[in-house]
């Protein structure tokens, strides 16, 4: 039996090591690709690009392992079946449950493994990442401007960019709210990042545009300036600077999250988020384990040996677990279900559908 079970660990660790590759890849890519912008057309140092991915990996791996447990089971079960393995095994009077004894007990210890690196290792990878991303900025302030999206960073200005190729600007808008008044407003058809060498600030030079100046009888009016070149300095440093890095909910540890659960209680503030991410990080570390018991006899019934197919059909699987997930998490906001509930329903209903499957394999 000893031989049979090493057998079989070792004919699902394979499929296991290239899923885990290939997904966590996959979930790379747009991320390295983001990297390799801001290392060319940026300057960023490709040391801390490097380290930042390193901490951006575990929050990857919190998926990919289950997703990959759960691909590598189909993919091992279903060729021992179509070359007739499985039927060679159960005439050799092992059963299946004998069979699958150790696979489970493999993505048990896999589960448990897990909850100590979710609630650990994940968050305080992410909560390092992004204290790297702030000394980036801070070092680098160009990597922090990208189009389409209405930038904040800079103290008292608000910002967007309709495109960017490098240091060059197009269609640039930049507002400036007032307290006892209202919003100026500069407007340029081209810009040009102009460089500030250990300043800390980013000095834009805005081409063909109009601005709003204070009218020197009345500071509370603008009147409006047609420029052909417009210089406007943004200081990155004091804005950063005055930003406290706090962990947001996803990057507490198991114990920040009980205090600040009964701390949230004593003062009647509603810590359902906090409640849904304590529970969240355990019950995705059971999904591995819950993932390899429906894959089990799926993989007995497919006899598909083509990678593709079973790869797929685990994706399938884990993008329905994933969305009953995110519909409990929403019924759990609105007060409808517990907080444990909303998270723990999804591995509920696969572990009932994989019993009820695995039943009726052990009696064919």
């Amino acid at each position: 039996m000893k031989i049979i079970r090493n057998y079989l660990l070792n004919e699902m660790a394979g499929p296991f090591l290239v899923s885990l590759f290939i997904s966590t890849v996959i979930l790379t890519a747009s991320n390295v690709i983001q990297m390799a912008d801001l290392i060319i057309n940026k300057g960023v140092n490709i040391i801390e690009m490097g380290l930042l991915l390193a901490y951006l990996m575990p929050s990857l791996l919190m998926f990919t392992i289950p997703i990959s447990a759960l691909s590598s089971i189909l993919l091992g079960f279903s060729r021992l079946t179509s070359d007739n393995e499985v039927v060679a095994l159960r005439a050799s009077g092992i059963s299946i449950f004998r069979m699958a004894a150790p696979i489970l007990t493999a993505g048990l210890i896999l589960s448990l493994a897990s909850i100590p690196f979710n609630y650990n290792i994940v968050t305080e990878s992410g909560y390092r990442a992004r204290k790297l991303v702030k000394e980036i900025g801070v070092k680098n302030p160009t990597a922090l401007l990208e189009p389409g999206v209405f930038l904040k960073i800079f103290k008292d200005y608000v910002i967007f960019i309709y495109d960017m190729t490098g240091t060059q600007l197009k269609n640039v808008r930049i507002y400036q709210p007032q307290k006892n008044g209202p919003t100026r407003t500069l407007i340029a058809e081209q810009g040009e990042i102009v460089s500030q060498p250990n300043e800390n600030s980013i000095k834009i030079k805005l081409t063909n545009g109009i601005a709003d100046e204070t009218r020197p009888d009345d500071p509370s009016n603008f009147y409006k300036l047609l420029f052909h070149n417009y210089y406007i300095t943004l200081n990155l440093k004091e804005s950063l600077q005055s930003q406290k890095i706090e962990k947001k909910t996803r990057e507490l540890n198991f114990r920040e999250l009980r205090e600040q659960i009964k701390k949230y209680r004593t003062q009647n503030i509603d810590a359902t988020p906090l409640l849904l991410e304590l529970h969240n990080k355990v019950a995705l570390a059971f999904s591995t384990v819950i993932f390899m018991l429906l894959a089990i006899p799926i993989g007995l019934k497919t006899h598909r040996r083509e990678k593709s197919i079973n790869f797929g059909l685990a994706l399938v699987i884990f993008l329905i677990y994933w969305g009953l997930m995110l519909a409990g998490v929403g019924c759990a906001v609105r007060k409808l279900v517990p907080p444990w509930f909303a998270v723990w329903s999804p591995n509920i209903i696969f572990g009932l559908i994989s019993l009820v499957l695995m039943s009726r394999v052990i009696k064919r």
